[in-house]
């Protein structure tokens, strides 16, 4: 086995005082500005961007086989695209049943619920429990079905603004693809170009700022689709398994609508899978509050599972960052562009992370002087310290005064005794 090279030290970059107090506010202001003007812009060049830095990887590796750079970024676009098609296909089929007959049962579920706000009208009722929940109970899920089978409907039928939404995406992803190419393309040069702006590092891998943001953002993208893709085909298999034993009749129905559901929702940290198992949970509701507890008791096993086994062998240590700062995140993205804007927040703030990790690691901030004053005996101003160490001084002056005068020993000690 080859020794593994050590790392050699690099000398930090010295950053002056006058630049933490002026350039670094600036600069963190302008920034802020620019996103704020961009808009849209913005977001197509970041989403571009985190494409770029998850696909670079096979990239190199496809070159590895000789092929020409180029070659090797149509072959993994056109990999990544037949991938994203064949899905589609397979899936949409059996989503869009599952849709429409959700959409069909809707009435029915209503019709259920309604009967048990009557049962448990009755019941307090029954016990002189001074409550009505009947008529506001109805009017709510009379709203809900009216809501409910509205928006299946604009799921299903192509209306006039659904096609300007649908021209308007597809016309932002033709763009998004393009650029990520082009970065892909130029890949080498953005990366020099980033070089020159950080500080130097030891010229390996561990220490090269664009392969460690590479690293970072790569390895938490392909880490969390991979968790997304494990826990929907886990929610499909358990919501199927529930219908087929007769606890959750519904779950084998819908068992790939509400699965694709709960895997698209794991790509939302922390609070995706709450509402992933939202809809499920709700039609149990509907039919049985037993079942729906069956269902909801179902869901925290497959957390509990989520978070045990599969989130700790998936991602390892990929983001690393505060689950505090995760949230800020996905809200603070989520405000300015929307649910795109919450999706590409947590890659944006791997990079920010491996950035601060850095330049902590080769910037050192020029320090600023401290002016500190001795520590004064208790219950001595000022004034009467000096004074005492003047008393001290000129005490000190005398005894080597007698000491230049009584060189002789016998002298001294006469001296010493008053003599």
């Amino acid at each position: 086995m080859s020794e593994e090279r050590p790392r050699t030290h690099t000398p930090t970059v010295i950053v002056p005082r006058w630049i933490q107090l002026v350039t670094l506010p600036l600069f963190l202001l302008g920034l802020w500005a620019a996103a704020r003007a961009a808009g849209p812009v913005l977001l197509l060049f970041i989403v571009a961007a985190v494409i770029a830095l998850v696909l670079n990887p096979l990239v190199r590796q496809i070159q590895r086989a000789r092929l020409p750079r180029g070659l090797a970024i149509a072959v993994v676009y056109v990999g990544f695209f037949t991938a994203v098609g064949g899905a589609a296909v397979l899936l949409a089929n059996p989503i869009g049943d599952q849709i429409a007959t959700f959409r069909d049962n809707v009435p029915g579920y209503i019709d259920d619920a309604n009967r048990g706000l009557d049962d448990f009208q009755g019941w307090l009722d029954r016990h002189d429990i001074n409550l009505q929940i009947k008529s506001g109970g109805q009017d709510a899920l009379d709203r809900l079905e009216k809501d409910v089978v509205a928006r299946s409907g604009d799921v299903l039928g192509f209306t006039r603004d659904l096609i300007e939404k649908l021209v308007a995406g597809i016309f932002a992803l033709v763009l998004v693809i393009v650029i990520s190419v082009y970065m892909l393309v130029y890949g080498r040069t953005i990366g020099d170009a980033t070089r020159r702006m950080m500080p130097p590092g030891d010229g390996t891998p561990e220490d090269d700022f664009p392969t460690r943001v590479e690293r970072a953002v790569a390895g938490y993208v392909r880490g969390q689709v991979l968790f997304s893709l494990i826990m929907g085909a886990s929610a499909t298999i358990l919501l199927w398994f529930l219908g087929t034993i007769g606890v959750f009749p519904d779950g084998r129905t819908y068992a790939v609508f509400f699965g694709v559901f709960y895997g698209l929702m794991e790509l939302v940290p922390f609070i995706g899978p709450v509402i992933g198992a939202a809809p499920p949970v709700l039609v149990a509701l509907f039919q049985d509050p037993l079942t729906a507890v069956w269902v909801v008791l179902a869901f925290v096993a497959l957390q509990q599972l989520e978070g045990h086994i599969v989130a700790p062998n998936v991602f390892g240590r990929a983001l690393r960052i505060n689950p505090l700062l995760v949230i800020f995140a996905l809200l603070f993205g989520a405000e300015l562009y929307g649910i795109i804007g919450a999706l590409v927040s947590l890659p944006v703030a791997a990079t920010l992370r491996e950035t601060v990790v850095y330049l902590r690691e080769h910037l050192t901030l020029e320090p600023w002087p401290s002016v500190t004053r001795p520590l004064l005996p208790v219950g001595l101003s000022e004034p009467a310290s000096a004074q005492l160490h003047d008393g001290d001084d000129r005490r000190d002056d005398a005894e080597d005064d007698d000491q230049d005068l009584h060189d002789d020993p016998e002298t001294r000690q006469l001296h010493e005794r008053g003599f």
